[in-house]
């Protein structure tokens, strides 16, 4: 597995994010799958970040290309999802399963089922965790995944591909949770 810090801020030890990775996030991985970790450090409480990554009905609060999400039924373990992408990307649908959503070790994992789109077998392990930085409460999350490589592409356009599309969601995650949490602290000043 090929973890790759995209840190921005350079905050959180390394050891640390080894030990989270290592615990939270094991993907099986074939011989015809890429798999990466990615690492983002967000200068907002670990409530605020959590509370966006565990909608599983409403990924378009920070996912800047999901245009529209359906949930039939209440969104629980097993649920799925129908996402709409927006225009201009090589999809327009994504059926996706929640597989796991555990709000106290802050752990939410999805699996793709379907869609017109080449991630076959993709699935994704996110987890949050409390960090200080530069003496305020803020959050490291750690995105993982695994996907078949489809034919025609190697290992490595095919993780940068995915990577591509997990660096932007986490850096949109960011800055909805760093305006939040500044409105938060404007409300409190």
């Amino acid at each position: 597995m090929v973890v790759n810090m995209i840190t921005g801020n350079g905050y959180g030890s390394k050891i640390e994010e080894d030990e989270y990775i290592r615990r939270h996030h094991k993907h099986e991985v074939k011989e015809n799958q890429c798999s990466s970790s990615l690492v983002k450090h967000i200068r907002a409480p670990v409530h605020l970040v959590w509370s966006l990554i565990r909608r599983f009905d409403k990924p378009q609060n920070y996912k800047p290309f999901v245009s529209r999400c359906f949930v039939q039924g209440d969104p629980g373990i097993g649920s799925l999802r129908e996402v709409n992408i927006k225009s201009g990307l090589p999809a327009t649908t994504s059926t996706e399963r929640l597989e796991l959503l555990n709000d106290e070790e802050h752990i939410f994992a999805m699996r793709i089922v379907g869609g017109d789109h080449r991630l076959k077998n993709y699935s994704s392990i996110a987890t949050v965790h409390p960090e200080i930085i530069e003496g305020q409460p803020g959050t490291m999350v750690i995105e993982s995944y695994v996907v078949d490589v489809p034919e025609g592409n190697t290992k490595e356009e095919t993780c940068y591909f995915v990577e591509a599309f997990i660096r932007c969601n986490l850096n949109s995650l960011c800055d909805v949770s760093e305006h939040l949490a500044s409105q938060d602290m404007a409300v409190l000043s």
